[in-house]
């Protein structure tokens, strides 16, 4: 069984003191493996706060290098690293923050061949992705897999999160039936920075409590976030029994 050395025990000193967490919560997370897809501006503060809370292993998938147009929300990255694939930024950045941990980056982009794969080794996912096609993918693998799944989305002042846990409640599919359009949506849109910020630090919270167990998650509950009102809401989400995907899935009951 791995155990924390005094390094660890420094780093983590102030997560160590809570109930919640204490020592053995600790190795949880240093057991744990999240795999966040994207390195945009909802991956740069979930990866961040998980390196930072000693997730002993992160995944980073990205295909894209770095954009000056990125540097007003994506935070992993730095004028620097203009042009430097987002994969190498991210690691290096996130190496540097915590040479605790593992950091492993994939760079390429999720498709129906290679989704099933990746996921597959981890723990949790983290859904970071800007675009439609990604979203509906990683969710049926996460389903197929049985891997909790942490949806996140950002427009304008605006965010939604929600957790979707195999099994037990509804899936992304069950609330967004089907992929808009193409061109049915302008991509991509504007957003305020902070706005994914926001909604990152909430999705790394998320994948937190499932490695630790404690917590009520956002399963069946989407969260929405008004930075214009600085207000939240929730929205009760059901499980759809005729879903394409999580439909042929029994719901487990308490």
């Amino acid at each position: 069984m791995s155990t924390l050395n005094e390094n660890e025990r420094k780093r983590y000193m102030r997560q160590l003191m809570l109930d919640e967490i204490g020592e053995a919560g600790q190795l949880k997370l240093k057991e744990g493996k999240v795999l966040v897809v994207g390195t945009g501006g909802l991956g740069s503060a979930s990866l961040f706060y998980l390196a930072a809370a000693g997730v002993g292993h992160l995944g980073v998938v990205d295909s894209d290098s770095v954009d000056l147009s990125n540097l007003q929300r994506q935070i992993l990255h730095n004028t620097d690293d203009l042009g430097k694939p987002k994969i190498e930024s991210a690691c290096e950045k996130l190496s540097r923050l915590n040479p605790e941990i593992i950091v492993e980056g994939f760079r390429e982009r999720l498709g129906t061949q290679n989704t099933a794969g990746i996921v597959t080794g981890f723990d949790v996912v983290i859904d970071a992705t800007d675009n439609f096609p990604s979203r509906f993918i990683l969710n049926e693998s996460c389903v197929r897999t049985g891997k909790p799944f942490i949806h996140g989305g950002i427009k304008g002042f605006f965010g939604q999160v929600m957790t979707i846990i195999p099994g037990r409640g509804p899936c992304y599919r069950c609330i967004f039936r089907n992929p808009p359009e193409a061109g049915a949506v302008n991509e991509p849109p504007g957003v305020l920075g902070s706005v994914a910020g926001t909604i990152g630090t909430i999705q790394a919270a998320e994948a937190i409590k499932i490695l630790l167990d404690v917590g009520e998650l956002l399963s069946g509950r989407l969260l929405t976030y008004d930075a214009l009102g600085n207000t939240f809401r929730e929205v009760q989400v059901k499980k759809d029994p005729n879903c394409s995907v999580c439909g042929d899935l029994e719901l487990e009951v308490g």
